[in-house]
């Protein structure tokens, strides 16, 4: 289903994605309007896609989990067997917030947020002992500098 998007829907999105909690009479309020067309239009956004899950966000740290490792894979093997056991253990480890197959010399990146290197180390020998991988490089993250799921809207 494809949906134009319009002015009020870009308030309506960037109010949901500072905080999707609030009531409609908030939202409502926030943008403008009154509570049944910010209603109709969220229920036309989700319907389309364009509104997803809804969840929290968790501070990490504050769980304990006080290590983001960035790991890049390169691999040797590009054949559809190797790729969905690769796929299946990434999508088997909570520890994996993000996985994405990149264009150029790494094959793949991955953002692992553990709570120290021990705890990585245990990932890392687990994620080799069901598939191989030609060559693995972890960055610890020293500082994490901004983090966001926000979209920039005004360009939609």
């Amino acid at each position: 289903m494809s949906v134009r998007i319009d002015e009020t829907d870009r308030k309506i999105l960037g109010v949901l994605q500072q905080d999707a909690s609030q009531s409609l009479d908030e939202i409502a309020a926030k943008i403008g309007s009154s509570k049944t067309p910010v209603w109709n239009r969220i229920r036309k956004l989700r319907e389309a896609g364009i509104i997803g899950q809804q969840t929290v966000v968790l501070d990490a740290e504050a769980l304990g989990f006080e290590a983001c490792f960035f790991v890049l894979i390169r691999t040797s093997e590009h054949e559809a067997d190797w790729q969905a056991a690769f796929l299946k253990a990434l999508r088997a480890r909570p520890e994996v917030q993000e996985a994405h197959r990149l264009a150029g010399d790494i094959d793949y990146i991955l953002k692992v947020r553990v709570k120290n290197a021990r705890a990585y180390d245990a990932f890392y020998q687990a994620l080799i002992s069901e598939v191989r991988v030609h060559n693995v490089t972890a960055l610890l993250s020293m500082e994490e500098i901004k983090s966001t799921t926000m979209l920039p809207l005004s360009s939609v």
